[in-house]
């Protein structure tokens, strides 16, 4: 058993969420990675989230099946809803998935618990993303206030902290920051609409933000594309 003190890491297998966890492993934590197999339509980033769990040494990595994808209302669930490819737009784009941080937050507030680990780490940005409610400062704030007020261990005075080391970070800072701590990106999914292999659109938003985030940062993008629609 490590001595390490034990920390929830919220996984996509994005770009974002590999530099959460290497971050939480710099600041000396012991990474309990959760995924979610949520009725996504960009389902190879979850084989991502496996590959980079295992590449830079979590603890544990569990997978939850969770399929609020079933309720539709958002275009990486409801294959109805067309992804965007026009450039990222003002406003809330129809990518976003109702609720979907506050349920995957709520599941890593409740594997906390049980492990005794009072740290939460997510890879939310503010900055260079695509508009999601659920990604700004006041949103973290207010599920940290809400965890320790609903949890046995928040009563008890053992705080529950949500780390989002990301959140005012441009992407290329993100990138800079991974690459310093040996994040490999050429694990992580990032596309929207990824092909079964894992290979980027190039036109989505996510695809743009992570393209222009390697541009910004001066490092060579290492995302396989899908060859009709190379960026």
């Amino acid at each position: 058993m490590t001595s390490l003190r034990p920390a929830i890491v919220l996984l996509s297998g994005g770009l974002d969420s590999a530099t959460c966890l290497a971050i939480a492993k710099s600041e000396g934590f012991a990474p309990y990675c959760l995924s979610f197999d949520y009725g996504q339509r960009h389902r190879a980033e979850l084989q991502a989230a496996a590959r980079v769990a295992a590449a830079l040494g979590a603890q544990e990595h569990r997978t939850v099946r969770l399929d609020i994808g079933q309720f539709g209302g958002s275009a990486l669930t409801d294959s109805a809803i067309a992804v965007p490819t026009d450039g990222v737009q003002p406003g809330i784009p129809v990518t976003y998935v109702p609720a979907r941080n506050t349920v995957m937050l709520s599941f890593a507030l409740a594997w906390a618990e049980v492990l005794g680990a009072q740290d939460i780490f997510v890879g939310v940005n503010a900055v260079d993303y695509s508009g999601y409610p659920d990604c700004r400062p006041e949103y973290i704030a207010a599920f940290e206030h809400m965890a320790n007020l609903a949890t046995k261990a928040g009563v008890e005075g053992h705080r529950l902290s949500i780390h989002a080391p990301l959140i005012d970070l441009s992407k290329a800072r993100i990138i800079q920051t991974g690459s310093g701590l040996g994040v490999d990106y050429a694990l992580t999914v990032s596309c929207y609409q990824a092909d079964d292999q894992g290979r980027a659109c190039g036109a989505c938003d996510s695809c743009r933000l992570r393209k222009e985030g390697f541009n910004a940062a001066g490092l060579p993008d290492p995302t396989p594309y899908q060859p009709a629609r190379q960026p």
